[in-house]
């Protein structure tokens, strides 16, 4: 699973990942838009309120279900096969960590296995690639109650969303979507 946020994103992925069992049989990585020059405690935030296990991406690591992996900021972050690779490409709808990028390598890694889940932020990142996680039979979800609506609403509009749901709804539809329901 993969998922995104910019502004108003880190209550939205909180809450997310607050709903997630340790029982979850997927992996998740977060792309959050972050300066890219300071160091982030990200993770140690969502770690206090996850029952996931939650760490700084890594390069080269291979994705484990149950763990939650958060894009360092300043570097685009795409899985070939099972393993996590930075890039540090040029920025993409003037961000990096790019969510377009994340979720276009989910989709080619994962095919219709992958889940894509875009939570509140600004700007149109997210809605190539959870376009193209459709187009390879994967779901896509969208956070309907966002306080920062335009990047989920781009999703939207280019019809490449599967579920609009509210915040405190979405954890539920991933463990259904996961657990085969």
């Amino acid at each position: 699973m993969v998922i995104a946020s910019s502004a108003g994103g880190i209550d939205a992925l909180t809450r997310v990942l607050s709903g997630l069992p340790t029982s979850l049989p997927a992996s998740v990585v977060v792309v959050q838009h972050l300066r890219g020059d300071r160091p982030t405690r990200l993770h140690e935030h969502l770690a206090r309120h996850s029952l996931l296990t939650v760490r700084l991406a890594e390069e080269g690591a291979n994705v484990e279900a149950g763990v939650v992996y958060l894009a360092t900021p300043g570097l685009h972050l795409r899985i070939e096969g099972s393993a996590l690779v930075f890039d540090r490409g040029k920025t993409v709808h003037y961000v990096r960590p790019s969510a377009d990028i994340l979720f276009s390598s989910a989709a080619q890694a994962f095919g219709s296995r992958v889940i894509g889940v875009v939570l509140s932020g600004t700007g149109r990142d997210g809605a190539l690639g959870c376009q193209e996680i459709k187009i390879k039979g994967g779901a896509t979800i969208a956070q309907k109650d966002a306080p920062f609506p335009a990047m989920p609403q781009a999703a939207v509009e280019m019809g490449a969303i599967d579920f609009l749901l509210p915040l405190l709804e979405i954890s539920n539809k991933i463990i259904m979507l996961t657990s085969g329901r």
